[in-house]
């Protein structure tokens, strides 16, 4: 005894150092290398010339032989002609240098949970730390001479500023007599629609392609999670759904994609995507590239076959970029008005995608109607219950039939000592006689997986949940709860560092989740029941950094089986053993008789 009581002694302090180790150095250690590397680039970005980035298709234009440092965005947006975004939605500009699209902000996102916060700042102008744009322009030749590209200066022919119900139409003349005009429109959200009309004034047939392109001169600055794709994402032709990590383009080759009529292609972060949809009835090859020429930046671009035009003819064509948040109720929506392939995709619904999405009308469809996105999480999780209770009603029936059975179990130990085949056969007659399945409670909990794993999705990924507030403290569900035990959840004036923020609700997931482990009899195996102890204790500081909304759904969750096991394993006779186990913890045991 003496000698199992210092090994799970020593078991306890191994698992107190971890976490000690990790919230107390590691986590911090990482914070400051992230910070450390953050500023190392922005001085490196300053000392780095702005350059113009590649164009598919095309050789890229010379650089100035006097490196520039990089800008600020107000001086970046000043030194060119624009024309002004405003709608209901977004505001910005469009650069009519390569009538780019580099200066766009979400009216309706904040980058905190006080609305006087920052708006989010989707496109920034190229020469900015935070570079990030959509560009369309075609690609010609001899024959068709100069055609708009990235520094094409294009002109105003009608509309100063562009909104849902003036579009603005640009227009740009080459020197062998093409026109190219240019007009662009928006919706109440944050779809543009880009149709290009090119009359070929010339005398002799005109070929020429159109491309477009995604690019980006940062990446998220936070550590990417393993079930939220951010980087390169598109639908290419009948090749489905591409996501390929910028990891995986810094260190590999580009990313290229077989000709494809159909799709679309860009960049998504959690909460975010620019997208952008090529004409729909020309053939066009697509790529994902990381660029280290000057300043480093990712694109996604796609250059199509080129199409012809008859001297005196005229061609249309319609493309749509995306740039915006990422709601599920718009996405869908733009996928069926605009007949866009599997755009819903565009919103990461992971493996599970049939239960993922569903579950997400659910839960919308509870927000909708109490107006709070916490109240939906806690009555979904009750109808999943619900939906789950004859399978959870078969797990426990079958605990409690086990627990009738324990008496004879223990005859048949003594009966057999360490003949373990005796044993076994003994058991399995004995589960015959008394019509016992007993792995018939693990079917269930293999069923119910995928389900708690979509709703643990759902609450992570969707924009819905951010800055969405519940009761009391918590006013973001999408972060993590904002008191500490270690100052006495804010009674006590001083911050408590990151990895001890151990808020009031990562604490009641905790004691549920120790009560519901303590509805079943201690196993008799020591380290089975050590782990039964310690594992409440590691769960509540894992879970302490997660969004408040996943941990309140996991305390509410284990509230629910509390309750569903108690009435269950009554309904069926069988001993609740909570209680007794509560106040064994309290009842020291006497030593036996020497």
């Amino acid at each position: 005894m003496e000698k199992n009581r210092n090994y799970f002694v020593a078991i306890g302090l191994s698992v107190l150092i971890l976490i000690a180790w990790q919230f107390l150095y590691v986590n911090p250690k990482i914070e400051k290398e992230r910070i450390a590397a953050e500023a190392h680039q922005k001085i490196t970005q300053q000392n780095q010339p702005a350059v113009t980035p590649a164009v598919p298709g095309q050789a890229q234009p010379a650089q100035g032989a006097v490196p520039g440092a990089v800008e600020t965005r107000d001086q970046a947006i000043a030194k060119s002609a624009r024309v002004s975004i405003d709608t209901a939605a977004v505001s910005g500009s469009i650069n009519l240098t390569g009538a780019r699209f580099d200066d766009l902000k979400l009216k309706e996102y904040h980058e905190t949970v006080d609305d006087k916060s920052p708006l989010i700042t989707l496109f920034s102008p190229s020469d900015t730390p935070d570079g990030y744009f959509t560009e369309l322009g075609f690609i010609g030749n001899e024959v068709s001479g100069t055609v708009p590209g990235p520094t094409t200066v294009w002109t105003v022919k009608s509309g100063d500023k562009l909104t849902t119900a003036t579009p603005v139409v640009l227009t740009f003349t080459n020197e062998k007599g093409l026109v190219f005009t240019r007009t662009i429109s928006i919706d109440e959200h944050f779809m543009f629609q880009v149709v290009d009309s090119i009359t070929n004034g010339s005398g002799a047939p005109v070929s020429l392609s159109t491309y477009g392109r995604v690019t980006r001169f940062n990446k998220p600055t936070t550590p990417s999670v393993y079930v939220l794709h951010e980087g390169f994402i598109g639908v290419i032709g009948e090749h489905g759904l591409n996501e390929v990590a910028y990891s995986k383009v810094e260190n590999d080759v580009p990313a290229k994609h077989e000709k494809a009529t159909t799709g679309w292609l860009g960049i998504t972060d959690k909460y975010w995507a620019a997208t952008i949809v090529p004409p729909q009835n020309l053939a066009y090859e697509s790529k994902y590239e990381h660029f280290t020429d000057g300043r480093p930046r990712f694109q996604a671009d796609y250059k199509q076959d080129a199409v012809t035009i008859a001297p005196g003819q005229s061609t249309d064509l319609e493309t749509l970029v995306f740039a915006g948040a990422k709601q599920v109720p718009l996405v869908d929506g733009y996928e069926k008005s605009y007949s866009i392939p599997q755009f819903d995709l565009l919103i990461d619904w992971g493996w599970f995608y049939f239960i993922t999405k569903p579950m997400f009308k659910l839960m919308d469809f509870f927000f909708r109607y109490f107006g709070n996105f916490g109240v939906a999480i806690l009555l979904t999780t009750i109808v999943v219950k619900l939906l789950f209770f004859p399978l959870a009603s078969k797990q426990y029936a079958s605990m409690a039939n086990m627990k009738k059975v324990q008496p004879k179990m223990e005859e048949l130990k003594k009966k057999h000592g360490d003949d373990r085949m005796a044993l076994q056969q003994g058991m399995m007659a004995l589960y015959k006689e008394e019509k016992i399945n007993p792995i018939a409670g693990c079917w269930p909990i293999l069923l119910q997986i995928p389900v708690f794993f979509a709703l643990y999705k759902v609450i992570y990924v969707t924009i819905e949940m951010r800055h969405a507030p519940f009761f009391g403290w918590i006013q973001d569900l999408s972060a993590p709860d904002p008191t500490s035990l270690f100052n006495l959840f804010g009674l006590l004036p001083y911050a408590v560092p990151h990895a001890l923020m151990i808020g009031v609700w990562p604490l009641i997931m905790g004691i549920t989740m120790f009560l519901q482990m303590r509805m079943n009899p201690t196993p008799p195996d020591p380290t089975q029941a050590m782990l039964f102890t310690w594992m409440p204790l590691v769960f509540t500081f894992m879970l302490a950094s997660f969004p408040a909304g996943l941990v309140i759904y996991w305390a509410w969750n284990n509230t629910l089986s509390i309750t569903q096991q108690a009435f269950i394993m009554k309904r069926h006779g069988a001993k609740v053993e909570l209680i007794d186990n509560l106040k064994g913890l309290f009842t020291r045991k006497p030593k036996p008789a020497k």
